[in-house]
């Protein structure tokens, strides 16, 4: 016997049906047909270390690592349900997807998906939120103790010899920074936002930030801030702004002008929060002294990027969300928003 969990007959070819909430026992001899489920760039999200199994006990799965532009139609021509991170899902492609009825976005930003024109043929699209917080604080402190400490600077020398022919039982090959006192900067005061205040203030920080939500939403302990005062009054600034028309290139000469001298730009948010030219001719300035990136606004970056050249700039390759811990609840949260479309009651939805 079997659940029958939408019309099979229709495979959703009408884009008016919602599925069936509905449980129909029906014999053997007619099984009712399986959804057809394509992730098309399953590689990041699940490099081999995790399991796509439970996403079979839901329908028919097809796994790709990657798919080129030019592969995108005919991996998904049957598919009811994509799961796409960040492959562009346009309007000219939607239309040529017939059976598509829902898109999870495996990541919590969608503007790789042209959602307005999705939602007139009826395709739902679901992302994924609240999994990568831990994680992306972690890494924001990551960058920044390494700013301020230079332990791979210092490793560095050590195996080098240079340890062992100092006259002296301890060195240093730069100045070192604590961070007790110092006033961080959150452009963004959302989940990612709210944690990175969380460790902010254990070390000893005062936390500024800047909010849509009004001042007596803010939690204890971090004060209010507009984003000119915030770059103005930060020793640490950390972005985690979500990239909107409004957002796009914000970080600008201006903006990076008003920095004071020593500060730490770090950016784990978008890429294309920030003019890359800007920020190039600031950092030769030493306004802002460092910057940490783990986002780009060209991902992968083109060869030779010009910030690839500058010694006050760490870049790291878009891993701050990537901890087996995070991908394990993106996947998590993936499966649950399959589960809640093919039962009538779609989540997450953008």
């Amino acid at each position: 016997m079997y659940r029958l969990c939408r019309p099979s007959e229709q495979r959703f070819h009408n884009r008016n049906i919602e599925p069936l909430k509905t449980t129909i026992m029906m014999p053997d001899d007619l099984k009712p047909e399986q959804p057809q489920i394509a992730v098309l760039d399953g590689h990041t999200l699940n490099p081999g270390d995790l399991s796509w199994d439970p996403f079979r006990l839901l329908g028919t799965v097809s796994v790709y690592p990657r798919s080129k532009p030019s592969e995108i139609i005919q991996r998904a021509s049957g598919a009811d349900i994509l799961l796409v991170n960040k492959v562009v899902l346009g309007g000219a492609l939607l239309r040529q997807l017939p059976h598509l009825r829902c898109i999870c976005v495996t990541a919590t930003g969608y503007n790789n998906i042209d959602v307005a024109y999705a939602k007139s043929l009826g395709i739902t699209v679901c992302n994924a939120v609240g999994y990568g917080a831990p994680s992306v604080a972690q890494h924001v402190f990551a960058l920044l103790l390494e700013c301020c400490n230079h332990v791979a600077l210092h490793h560095q020398s050590v195996v080098r010899g240079e340890w062992s022919a100092q006259p002296d039982f301890s060195y240093t090959r730069k100045p070192l920074t604590e961070l007790q006192g110092k006033t961080m900067g959150i452009f963004g005061l959302g989940r990612i936002g709210r944690k990175v205040a969380e460790i902010a203030l254990a070390f000893g920080m005062r936390v500024i930030a800047t909010s849509k939500k009004p001042a007596p939403d803010f939690p204890d302990g971090i004060q209010p801030m507009d984003i000119r005062g915030l770059f103005a009054e930060s020793d640490v600034v950390s972005l985690h702004a979500p990239l909107t028309p409004e957002t796009r290139g914000i970080i600008n000469r201006e903006l990076l002008h008003l920095l004071k001298e020593g500060t730490i730009l770090i950016n784990t948010a978008r890429g294309e929060l920030i003019v890359e030219d800007d920020l190039f001719d600031a950092l030769q300035n030493g306004k802002p002294a460092m910057a940490a990136l783990d986002v780009l606004s060209t991902e992968p970056p083109p060869g030779g990027h010009p910030l690839f050249s500058l010694p006050n700039c760490i870049i790291t390759p878009h891993i701050a969300w990537a901890s087996r811990e995070a991908r394990s609840r993106l996947l998590g949260i993936t499966l649950e928003n399959i589960r809640a479309f093919l039962n009538g009651s779609p989540q997450n939805v953008v």
